[in-house]
């Protein structure tokens, strides 16, 4: 039973991560129409601003903010010199986006070298934290599980009460009508791109403290991210957040019970939700 409980623990705060990385990604589809595949470069490239941040003040918090800064910056550039020039055509987003993912990569291994790297904790979030019932558990990894529940609260509350929250939710539905009440579309646009890249940096941040940072895990959160974008659905922040939550307990109890299934676990599941709900579970957007 404590085997379990820890396994749930690891699901929820690795859910957490995932959350953060995949709000961003779903509504910047849903409403931009934008296949960004790059998204998981913004975590890379996130996480060693942080990274660098960290080692010389000490700071967590000042590391997330200058890693979501820096992903900012990168993506605002990539946004205006390249996704736009793309219009509606998702094949060439996909091209080139995989490609500026590929560059940041490259210089990112050029920048910082080729191994593992672990973002350093300050001293108050190192050790561990016995939970009720005895569960012993890391401090960061609770740390983490808040830093999502919290970000989900507040991206819950602009998303449904604020007028820029209704905009975005009527942008999801019919983009063309939201043009046509007299909201700026552009500005809004900016506004989505933004956040969604500040989360990434922001997640990078965090997963280089939890995973560690490294040349190609931008590719590999990014799979995770896109199952839970699909499983919760394109355009749907509340599918995000019960996507992450399924996909982060799937790889945890897949991890735990049947390693060498543990990708069959994840996957199998999302094939199969897909055949009967194509848009996911929340989605308002198809998939195809």
């Amino acid at each position: 039973m404590d085997s379990f409980i820890l396994q749930t623990l690891n699901g929820i705060s690795y859910s957490a991560l995932l959350f953060l990385l995949a709000s961003g990604f779903t509504l910047t589809f849903g409403l931009m129409r934008i296949v960004n595949m790059a998204h998981g470069a913004y975590y890379l490239f996130g996480g060693y601003v942080g990274l660098m941040v960290a080692k010389s003040t000490g700071s967590l918090a000042l590391a997330m903010v200058s890693g979501g800064i820096a992903s900012v910056i990168v993506g605002q550039i990539v946004d205006r010199l390249f996704i736009r020039r793309t219009g509606e055509d998702h094949l060439a987003q996909v091209l080139v986006t995989v490609g500026v993912a590929y560059i940041i990569g490259d210089v990112s291994l050029k920048t910082w070298g080729g191994d593992a790297q672990k973002l350093p904790l300050p001293l108050d979030l190192r050790g561990i934290w016995e939970l009720p019932g005895g569960i012993i558990y890391p401090k960061f990894r609770v740390l983490l599980t808040l830093i999502g529940i919290l970000t989900g609260i507040g991206l819950w509350f602009i998303y449904k009460r604020t007028q820029i929250g209704a905009a975005i939710r009527a942008g999801v539905d019919d983009r063309e009508m939201v043009s046509a009440t007299g909201i700026h579309v552009d500005r809004l646009f900016i506004l989505i791109s933004a956040l969604a890249s500040f989360l990434a940096g922001v997640s990078g941040v965090l997963g280089g403290a939890f995973l560690t940072v490294y040349p190609g895990a931008e590719w590999e959160i990014l799979v995770f991210a896109l199952v839970v974008v699909i499983v919760g659905g394109l355009g749907s922040l509340e599918g995000a957040m019960i996507g992450a939550v399924i996909v982060g307990l799937l790889d945890a109890y897949g991890r735990w019970l049947a390693p060498e299934l543990s990708y069959f676990v994840l996957f199998g599941p999302m094939a199969i939700l897909l055949l009967y709900r194509p848009r996911g579970l929340f989605g308002s957007v198809h998939i195809a």
